[in-house]
């Protein structure tokens, strides 16, 4: 019973550490996608984002990988601040890590810059060993009522 017992333990604290070391690995893929973007390299960006990428902005306009690089170092869109106010990881399947929660950001545009606040759900996915950025879908948050 006590070998049993003793195993039982080690086991559970193999998977608190294997989850542990997959979250700070996306973890890190997140904020390498975040200074990426507002700093854009196209190679960065294509290391970090999917070949599937699917970017479906608060606006409705929805990038691929390709659009959304040409996007990002052409200029037409400059990320100048991404900030969490909450960011959530979970692991619904092997390989995949949903991200959600929302974020301000300061965004600059041709006609001018816009502070919005983004309710968002992201998905990563394991691609040969990397956590690469596959899809984004975020909402604007009505700001809070005045007081």
């Amino acid at each position: 019973m006590k070998t049993l017992l003793t195993t039982l333990i080690c086991l559970v604290s193999l998977v608190s550490f294997a989850e542990e070391a997959q979250l700070a690995a996306v973890q890190a893929a997140d904020d390498a996608r975040v200074a990426a973007m507002k700093s854009p390299d196209r190679d960065k960006l294509s290391a970090i984002f999917s070949d599937e990428l699917r970017y479906c902005h608060s606006t409705g306009v929805v990038d691929t990988k390709s659009s959304f690089i040409d996007v990002l170092i052409k200029g037409t869109t400059k990320y100048q601040a991404i900030d969490y106010v909450e960011r959530n990881f979970t692991f619904p399947a092997p390989g995949i890590a949903l991200m959600t929660g929302s974020a301000k950001l300061k965004i600059g545009t041709p006609t001018g810059t816009i502070e919005p606040t983004l309710a968002f759900l992201a998905v990563w996915r394991l691609e040969s060993g990397q956590w690469r950025f596959l899809a984004w879908q975020s909402c604007k948050l009505a700001a809070p009522p005045a007081k």
